[in-house]
């Protein structure tokens, strides 16, 4: 049965009323549903605040996951240490429900298009080096700036889960606006830093 990032998102929901929710239960959780969906779950925080500390955790276990993509790995693995790493409960719970409020509405617009686009191995492999640069400026310590690549990363995970293909396009479209827009803030920095030591 196939199941949409919402459902998969209110079997961990049910999971967190039982236990503490740690990042291997979501690896055990999702395994079936390969690299995207794990990720997904790794960077929608990066669209709220967070508490300090998961910044690094989240995005590193983002990075390491999307490097395994674009090495043609099959299954997810991450460390013991980011493995073990459990969600505040408080957070975790506000967090999938932000979660399954926000995944209805682009579920509307996804569906299944273009499929042997969406599910060749070398495609699965340029999507995992999409996700790792973006996952790269998520993590730049940059204001206000993490939504940004959040939000690529996020259609590349649910055009997978959906076998989007169109949307798996918009993405790459989406990757190269958003690396444009990091270069405009990087080449403003540059002359605002070279204007004071002038």
């Amino acid at each position: 049965m196939h199941l949409r990032f919402s459902q998969d998102i209110q079997a961990l929901l049910t999971r967190l009323t039982e236990q503490p929710l740690r990042l291997s239960d979501i690896l055990t959780e999702t395994a079936e549903r390969g690299f995207s969906l794990v990720i997904g779950l790794l960077v929608v925080p990066f669209l709220f605040p967070m508490p300090p500390g998961l910044t690094t955790i989240l995005g590193s276990g983002c990075l390491l996951l999307s490097l395994q993509m674009a090495a043609g790995r099959r299954l997810p693995w991450l460390p013991k240490r980011v493995s073990g790493f459990c969600f505040p409960p408080k957070f975790a719970y506000q967090l999938l429900q932000n979660i399954e409020r926000g995944t209805h509405w682009i579920e509307r617009l996804a569906r299944p298009r273009w499929p042997r686009l969406t599910t060749h191995p070398r495609i699965n492999q340029l999507n995992g080096v999409c996700i790792a640069w973006l996952t790269i400026l998520l993590m730049l310590p940059i204001p206000f700036t993490n939504p940004i690549p959040a939000v690529g990363i996020l259609l590349f995970v649910i055009a997978t889960l959906e076998t989007d293909g169109l949307l798996m396009c918009v993405s790459y479209v989406l990757t190269a606006l958003i690396t444009g827009v990091f270069a405009a803030i990087f080449i403003i920095f540059w002359h605002l830093v070279g204007g004071w030591f002038q």
